[in-house]
């Protein structure tokens, strides 16, 4: 069992490699049992840019993981409008799989590049 602790250093870990370059906005993913939401957030001015999430998108049917595909091509295509091509991807605390993972290839399959 994973304590908070740990999952508190872990994301603060992740998130310190991404500090490298404020210039470009962060992808951030924040993950629940039931739903997924991403928000693009740009560091250096403190501001939210675009956000998705499963309960903003409407009429998503199939898995858990189908759906969090379907909330990247949703923020991809939000980003795109704002002419954001380029973002760093924050997965915080939670491991590169699964839902995170298909979030993060639906984000790619709609030109986001990170």
């Amino acid at each position: 069992m994973i304590t908070h602790n740990a999952k508190l250093r872990r994301a603060k870990r992740v998130r310190g490699k991404l500090a490298l370059n404020l210039g470009i906005p962060r992808l951030s993913v924040f993950r629940s049992n039931q739903h997924i939401w991403a928000q693009i957030v740009d560091d250096k001015h403190g501001r939210t840019l675009v956000s998705a999430s499963t309960k903003s998108v409407e009429k998503l049917k199939g898995t858990k993981v189908e759906k969090a595909f379907a909330v990247g091509e949703a923020i991809a295509s939000l980003a795109q409008e704002k002419k954001i091509k380029n973002i760093r991807f924050d997965r915080g605390a939670y491991r590169y799989h699964g839902r995170v993972k298909a979030l993060a290839e639906g984000a790619r399959s709609k030109g986001l590049n990170f």
